[in-house]
């Protein structure tokens, strides 16, 4: 990757935390680029319409340019017209928030949801965003159908998601992780109390068909206080069958059916291979 290339994408990533605005003095230094180059790359970046000047501070802010070619991305691959239907009928029987999330590469992106909760705390995370793989009921519903190496190879990557920035009971070891996996593979999707977040659970199931990789991920998410463990396995059943309804249409989608090659090319590639051992 050329250096402009990569100072590019680097700014670009960093102001989608930053949908106010940021100074250029605080860009340049968490980058660790020059002020100077970091300023030029900027205004490529504004001649090009990816990002704006504020007009009193002179901070920058992302347009909506990379948001457009996402959604449009989306809506031509068919996975949310698939999916809609699918996760609709599965937030409306459970009454909570249901998502899907997409594999691609090493990551797990949420593209689609159906809000069932119809009164009371309703749980609606950003969609778009790239799940912490250790200590969230999705990525762990797809780790454990991977072989234990690539699971770890993975979430040492990644990093572990600690308790401080996540839910208290987050796994704060490799040993843990794993562990947590046993128990998920035993019923067949993954669940989750307080981990990805403080009052928050969640259950998973990955999407795939027969012993092919897992492409996407099928989650029901909910406030503890309501979505406790018993009601989390009463859905179980439910939501084994939308991943299988989901795991059936997968060839209707361009995105489904090539998730596993992944962004980086085939980097899933190994992750395919020994996935029975995984499922034993």
């Amino acid at each position: 990757m050329s250096g402009a290339l990569e100072k590019s994408l680097s700014i670009l990533e960093y102001l989608t935390e930053y949908p106010d605005g940021v100074g250029l003095a605080q860009i340049a230094t968490e980058l660790n680029q020059l002020r100077s180059g970091c300023h030029r790359t900027l205004q490529e970046l504004i001649k090009f319409g990816y990002v704006r000047q504020l007009p009193v501070r002179g901070e920058y802010a992302l347009t909506t340019k990379m948001a457009s070619m996402g959604l449009s991305f989306l809506g031509k691959s068919g996975v949310v017209d698939i999916a809609q239907p699918v996760i609709s009928r599965l937030a409306a029987a459970t009454e909570e928030l249901v998502r899907l999330a997409i594999v691609d590469g090493e990551r797990l992106t949420l593209v689609a949801k159906a809000q069932g909760a119809k009164s009371g705390l309703l749980y609606d995370p950003d969609m778009g965003i790239d799940l912490r793989l250790s200590c969230s009921a999705a990525g762990q519903a797809w780790l454990m159908t991977l072989p234990e190496d690539v699971a770890i190879e993975y979430v040492t990557r990644q990093g572990l998601g600690l308790p401080k920035h996540y839910g208290p009971n987050a796994p704060t070891s490799v040993r843990a992780f794993l562990k947590t996996l046993d128990e998920h593979r035993k019923r067949g999707f993954s669940i989750i109390q307080d981990a990805y977040a403080p009052g928050m659970s969640s259950m998973a199931a990955p999407i795939h068909k027969g012993e092919e990789a897992t492409s996407g991920v099928i989650v029901i998410a909910g406030p503890t206080m309501r979505l406790g463990l018993k009601r989390m396995l009463q859905f179980g059943p439910a939501l084994l069958r939308a991943a299988e309804e989901l795991a059936l249409a997968s060839n209707a989608s361009p995105l489904l059916k090539s998730a596993n090659v992944g962004t980086w090319g085939n980097v899933a590639e190994k992750a395919s291979t020994g996935r029975a051992v995984a499922r034993r």
